[in-house]
């Protein structure tokens, strides 16, 4: 396995952006997010309350009308009208077998925008079109489709495939379970292990989008850099099982009770 250096929360309260008294919405982050769809319209729900709860100062949806009033009725503060944004969250609750051209059309624009980019689930076939700094949030199924791996030998050897994916694609790579193995094509490899095991559940990975498209999207101009966007990936993989701890108490918790406690999880970092 390639040599991977933990990610602590204190590494993570560096990369967390506090804003200040001069600071607006629009200045504070503005998060797009394409995720969700007809048949899984609350994938777009729990990434938007996750973003929301991380600390951006807007998160602008556009999606399908189904999950975009699933949206508005939890967060009626989302806002759903294009207009500019400094990163974009995509893919989650997607299936690219079954995308329409409405979608399609929602989605290319997105990516060739030159914009920081979180893709995630059902966008991972468009990696290769993105024209700005890329993260990927694959699972070690989803990381088996991009690479044509085995899915079993990614289980065996998850820091390798994650390293071995972030070089033969040229984007950073978060790859998710019990530990999160973040790597960059500079080099960067960094593992986070907050994450209790109860977090294996439906879900919880459109949170994680939600609270990484957000950390993000507050430092856009630097995660240009693909080793600074590898620590603000561990960043949100430290948040993301922190929240899941603390929602849970040691047992188990629904989707929506972790992001409820990613705002008091943020504010425990930032006084430690």
């Amino acid at each position: 396995m390639s040599s991977f250096t933990p990610w602590t929360p204190d590494d993570a309260r560096e990369y967390i952006a506090v804003p200040g008294a001069d600071d607006d919405k629009y200045s504070r982050g503005v998060l797009g997010v394409i995720t969700g769809s007809t048949a899984y319209p609350g994938a777009a729900v729990l990434g938007v309350e996750a973003a929301l709860r991380t600390g951006v100062g807007m998160v602008r949806y556009l999606g399908d009308e189904r999950p975009s009033d699933f949206v508005l009725r939890r967060r009626p503060e989302t806002v759903t009208a294009p207009g500019r944004v400094q990163a974009w969250l995509l893919g989650s609750g997607m299936d690219a077998a079954t995308r329409d051209p409405a979608t399609a059309k929602r989605l290319g624009d997105a990516i060739a925008q030159g914009l920081p980019v979180v893709i995630d689930a059902g966008a991972l076939d468009l990696v290769g079109n993105a024209t700005g700094a890329v993260i990927i949030t694959p699972h070690f199924r989803e990381l088996a489709r991009v690479t044509g791996a085995e899915t079993s030998d990614i289980a065996a050897d998850p820091g390798t495939w994650a390293a071995r994916a972030a070089e033969e694609l040229g984007v950073t790579v978060l790859l998710k379970g019990h530990k999160t193995y973040v790597a960059s094509p500079d080099g960067a490899r960094l593992v986070a292990s907050s994450a209790p095991p109860w977090l294996a559940t439906a879900g919880a990975g459109d949170a994680l989008g939600g609270i990484l498209g957000a950390i993000v999207a507050t430092h856009a101009d630097a995660a240009a850099d693909s080793g600074t966007l590898a620590r603000l990936a561990a960043t949100a993989s430290v948040v993301h099982g922190l929240a899941a701890e603390r929602a849970g108490h040691g047992g188990p918790f629904t989707v929506l009770d972790l992001a409820e406690n990613v705002s008091p999880v943020i504010a425990e970092l930032l006084s430690r």
